[in-house]
């Protein structure tokens, strides 16, 4: 049977439509694959910061309480003073 020169043609577009779908999904599963990446390290980054900002925190959470068990500790002392010890302490 002798080859029929249309379908031929259509194949020979068909192979071609693949081809350059298969290149574009190539494609775009790079820059899906760079974006990824891309994201790995903000979310690295972040958690990070993240990190820093617990340990301030964290920090300012220990000055908290030192001042205010300073303040305790000074409102407890003039508690104890008399009010015409050392100043007026009348309201």
């Amino acid at each position: 049977m002798p080859e029929d020169p249309i379908a031929h043609s259509e194949l020979a577009a068909l192979t071609r439509r693949h081809e350059k779908a298969q290149d574009q999904n190539v494609r775009e599963f790079g820059i899906i694959k760079s974006e990824l990446t891309t994201l790995q390290l903000k979310v690295s980054n972040l958690d990070q910061k993240v990190d820093t900002l617990m340990s301030t925190v964290s920090g300012l959470e220990q000055k908290i309480d030192r001042n205010q068990a300073q303040i305790v500790e000074l409102l407890t002392q003039l508690v104890g003073q008399r009010p015409d010890a050392g100043g007026s302490l009348r309201a």
